[in-house]
């Protein structure tokens, strides 16, 4: 099967090209720049140019192909509206799986997004969602809440770094999972027919807040956090002065979407149905602690043995 994958260099995405081609898939990257793309090319995927702010530049990606996965998403450094990206280029990318004849079509959305259509980021999966449903292809949506990839720069690198960790409530709760995991999932469900024309949600096994997952930090790395709590308000405001200017657009609507995480709403559901139809153990889904764990004793080891290095170099001075 020759597979497509969008937004293959993202965090979500090389995880799903390294899964794809471990599993005998060829793989073509839809790329914007090939220098950041070359270690995809190094792991043995092909690197085909395209622009999603670019439309005529997607037809001919399809060529041969015969399934797509999009992983893409618009970036806060991008200096375009996420409505252009996120929302008309992949109008122009469903129509053309249409006419290319794509087999299955899968897409990441965000779980809840119903709740909020006036969360801008919320929206536009929502428009996505349902042209897709509206398009007749056979199309697989992955709702996801967040990676614990995520977690990394968010809460465990301030507490090693002893800067402070910025939260803005303690109530919600969301079931984090490995982005290792949902390739996982989004890689089988192309050899499964059930999962055709499906919504499933890819979730963690257990739902954290962030005191929670601070409090797991400073467990395992065993050094005190320094909290600092974001007022509802003032995310707000931010949010109203980056709408000013086209080019902080896209941080304004990644600041509403961080409003949404402050309403104490619960990104959670159950994951049995969908254990049982890709015949996957939750026990073989990553859990938060020991992903963790296995990070800051790889981070404790690095710094161990850089402060021997260090040590030896001081001893070889000549006093």
């Amino acid at each position: 099967m020759s597979l497509l994958v969008l937004g293959g260099t993202g965090t979500l995405g090389r995880q799903i090209v390294r899964r794809a081609l471990d599993e005998g898939f060829q793989v073509k990257c839809l790329v914007r720049n090939f220098r950041k793309a070359v270690f995809l090319k190094e792991w043995g995927a092909e690197l085909i140019y395209g622009d999603l702010k670019l439309p005529e530049t997607i037809p001919m990606t399809l060529l041969g192909i015969t399934a797509l996965i999009d992983a893409s998403t618009a970036r806060p450094s991008d200096l375009y509206n996420a409505n252009q990206i996120d929302l008309y280029g992949k109008y122009v990318l469903i129509e053309a799986a249409k006419k290319a004849k794509i087999k299955r079509y899968v897409f990441f959305s965000v779980l809840n997004a119903h709740k909020y259509p006036e969360i801008p980021l919320m929206l536009l999966k929502l428009k996505i969602e349902q042209s897709l449903s509206n398009s007749g292809l056979d199309y697989t949506i992955f709702p996801l809440v967040g990676f614990f990839q995520g977690l990394v720069t968010q809460y465990a690198l301030p507490i090693l770094e002893k800067q402070p960790v910025w939260i803005t409530a303690d109530t919600t709760s969301i079931a984090y999972i490995d982005t290792q995991d949902v390739a996982k999932f989004a890689i089988k469900s192309l050899s499964i027919p059930s999962t055709r024309k499906q919504v499933l949600p890819l979730l963690g096994n257990y739902p954290w807040n962030s005191l929670e997952i601070i409090e797991l930090c400073e467990k395992l790395s065993g050094q005190r956090s320094n909290v600092s709590k974001v007022p509802i308000y003032l995310l707000r405001l931010v949010r109203q002065l980056t709408k000013v200017f086209q080019w902080t657009w896209n941080i304004s609507e990644r600041l509403a979407f961080t409003e949404v995480t402050a309403r104490g709403d619960n990104f959670d559901t159950s994951m049995e149905k969908i254990y049982d139809l890709f015949q996957i153990n939750r026990n073989e889904v990553m859990l938060l602690e020991v992903y963790l764990q296995e990070y800051f004793t790889k981070i404790m080891k690095k710094l161990k043995e850089l402060n021997y290095v260090n040590n030896q170099d001081i001893e070889k001075i000549d006093f």
